[in-house]
C-alpha cells in the first residue's frame, strides 16, 4: 500500500483528530485489509479501484469531516456499507460513538466484522440484512442520529427508508453523484419527511455529499 497517496488525507485528519499519525496507520491497517480480501476471497471493489482505495474511497469518506464533527456523540447507521465506506474510514477517525453497518451481502458483512474485530471499532455492530428488512423488524426506528449511505439506491427510496430510523432533526448524509439534483426533482415525496441542509461539493470529483434535516 505504500503507493497510495496516502499524503492528500493529511489535511482532513490534522484538523479533524488528536493524534493524526494513528489514525492514519489505521486506515492504512483498512485498506490493506481490502485488498488482501478482494483478491483471496471475494471482490469488495474492482481490480481497477484498488489503485483509488485512498484517492477515490478513502478520501470521499472523510472529506466532509469537517462538516461532520458535531456527530462525534452520536449514534449513526451506515446502509449498504460494501467495503466499509463512508462508515469505518468516518469511524477511524473518530466520528460517531456508535455505528450499526447494514449489508445484505454474505461476504462484506464478514470482511466488516473482521475489519472490526482487527482494528478494534467497538462499539460497532454489522447487520446481514436487506435495509427494508431492518426498518420493519427494528426497535429502534427514530433512535439514529444520522444515516449515511454511499452510492445505493437512489436518492427518493433511500430517504424514504431513513426517515423511518431517524429521529426529529437528526440527519441524512448521502454521498451522490452528478445525479444529485435529479433525483431531488423526479421524486418529490422525500420532501414530506425532510429539507436538504447543505451539499457538500468533494474535490477533484463530481462527487458530492448532501446533508438533509429529518423533519
Amino acid at each position: 500500500m505504500a503507493n497510495q497517496p496516502w499524503q492528500v488525507l493529511k489535511p482532513y485528519l490534522a484538523s479533524a483528530v488528536t493524534d493524526s499519525s494513528a489514525t492514519l496507520q489505521k486506515l492504512q491497517h483498512y485498506a490493506a485489509l481490502i485488498v488482501q480480501w478482494n483478491r483471496n476471497v471475494s471482490n469488495l471493489v474492482s481490480k481497477n479501484d484498488e489503485a483509488r482505495i485512498v484517492s477515490r474511497h478513502i478520501r470521499e469518506s472523510i472529506e466532509p469531516i469537517d462538516r461532520v464533527n458535531d456527530f462525534r456523540d452520536s449514534r449513526l447507521i451506515d446502509f449498504g456499507s460494501g467495503a466499509g465506506f463512508p462508515a469505518i474510514p468516518l469511524a477511524i477517525s473518530g466520528i460517531g460513538k456508535d455505528w450499526t453497518l447494514i449489508e445484505s451481502r454474505r461476504p462484506k458483512t464478514l470482511f466488516l466484522r473482521r475489519v472490526i474485530q482487527e482494528i478494534g471499532l467497538d462499539p460497532m455492530q454489522v447487520v446481514h440484512d436487506r435495509l427494508e428488512n431492518f426498518v420493519a423488524d427494528t426497535q429502534t426506528n427514530g433512535t439514529y442520529d444520522v444515516f449515511t449511505s454511499r452510492a445505493t439506491l437512489a436518492l427518493g427510496p433511500t430517504l424514504g427508508l431513513a426517515k423511518e430510523l431517524v429521529r426529529s432533526n437528526g440527519a441524512a448524509l448521502l454521498w451522490k453523484g452528478s445525479s444529485l439534483e435529479e433525483e431531488m426533482d423526479s421524486d418529490q415525496n422525500w420532501r414530506d419527511s425532510w429539507t436538504l441542509g447543505d451539499i457538500i461539493r468533494l474535490t477533484d470529483t463530481e462527487s458530492v455529499v448532501a446533508r438533509f434535516i429529518r423533519k
